[in-house]
């Protein structure tokens, strides 16, 4: 029986990539296993966007690949695009955010084969909606495969700070705003950027990949990495240079974000978040009253920059407060965090109808003090 199976990856942007980026890395190592990657909305994009899948991504456009058969297509949007009859369409969604429809989805999910859910209460909004049916062979709770890496102890604070040129000894804050032209870094992110490099920390400024799309759709007709990079100190500041945020995340003591799947990501490492309440965000967003309140919850908010630099201050130093909440809500919204990704594999595994391969050797935790860069990000990662 001729056992190769090929997969389908379809991506928007590079973070729908990242989303699945775990999942293809792991299967690479299966030599019956080949991935092709499509961009099928914007296809001249297509190598931008799967740039961390590596030099030897095999891209294809939307005719062949509707020409080829697959056994199973993955996104990580409500994305679609012709394929010949029998392959096997999975969905694994994008997110924690609780924006744009994914919990509470106005069109029916029944036109997924699978549907890898990463948590519960996002399942139980899907079928409340009526957009899935309690109990569908469908539905697969797999957890979130980016954040393994918040939770298994690959990536270094340190090493992460070092490989971006900022001193370690110096506390850290992350600023990632989602993307809009409602959104904090557009209403105010300039101002806020330049209060913080007046305190005495490491910035870095994470833009969404919408953000630095130059249609004005998207990033308002600013070009927002030229904008922060001309008013971030060389020694102090710097724009993150990779589609994937989890190093950034980790190298932070705190985070500023306005209303993101980030922010809830950042729950896994429990340390503090300041929210900037922008509600027009949450109204252009489509955000789920129900996130709205979780991320408040968790998070001292802010509606201005200079009441957002102040909780900045009280929040480098008071860490602790709301770490109880925190913990809590990133128990909630993450199913299994650190096992997502295996969780993913045996499930597309059973989709292609191939029998999965025993687990790899464990591997040997380095030396102290050695480290590997993670694939196209430029990021120093140390023992998994």
């Amino acid at each position: 029986m001729h056992e190769e199976r090929k997969i389908l990856i379809n991506a928007r942007t590079a973070v729908n990539y990242v989303m699945v980026a775990p999942v293809h890395q792991r299967l690479a190592a299966d030599a019956r296993v080949r991935f092709y990657f499509i961009a099928s909305e914007e296809p001249a994009r297509a190598r931008t966007i799967f740039r961390d899948a590596g030099p030897e991504a095999q891209v294809i456009g939307p005719l062949r690949a509707a020409a080829m058969r697959f056994d199973a297509y993955l996104t990580s949007d409500f994305m679609w695009t012709a394929l010949p009859r029998g392959t096997c369409r999975i969905q694994m969604f994008h997110g924690v955010g609780g924006k744009y429809g994914f919990d509470a989805p106005t069109e029916s999910l029944r036109v997924w084969d699978r549907l890898f859910f990463v948590n519960r209460r996002r399942l139980r909004n899907c079928i409340a909606a009526g957009a899935i049916d309690e109990g569908s062979a469908a539905i697969r709770l797999t957890g979130m495969p980016k954040v393994d890496q918040l939770v298994d102890g690959s990536l270094r604070r340190d090493g992460v700070l070092t490989s971006l040129g900022l001193d370690p000894r110096r506390q850290t804050v992350l600023y990632a705003p989602t993307w809009s032209p409602d959104s904090s870094l557009n209403r105010i992110g300039l101002d806020l950027i330049r209060r913080l490099t007046m305190l005495p920390i490491n910035l870095v400024v994470k833009l969404h990949d919408r953000s630095r799309d130059a249609r004005a759709r998207y990033s308002g007709a600013v070009d927002w990495p030229e904008a922060v990079t001309r008013i971030l100190p060389s020694a102090r500041g710097v724009l993150a240079p990779g589609a994937d945020i989890c190093p950034y995340l980790e190298a932070a003591d705190l985070m500023l974000t306005d209303h993101s799947s980030a922010g809830f990501e950042y729950l896994l490492l429990d340390r503090p978040i300041v929210r900037i309440h922008v509600p027009e965000l949450i109204a252009s967003a489509q955000v789920h009253r129900d996130y709205v309140a979780l991320l408040a919850d968790v998070s001292e908010s802010a509606l201005d920059a200079a009441s957002a630099v102040r909780a900045v201050e009280r929040g480098l130093a008071n860490p602790a407060a709301k770490s109880a909440t925190r913990r809590h809500v990133a128990a909630d919204l993450f199913h299994d965090p650190g096992n997502a990704t295996t969780h993913c594999v045996t499930a597309l595994y059973e989709a292609m109808e191939l029998a999965e391969l025993p687990p790899a050797p464990s591997i040997q935790h380095r030396a102290p003090g050695t480290q590997r860069v993670a694939p196209g990000t430029g990021v120093v990662r140390g023992s998994p």
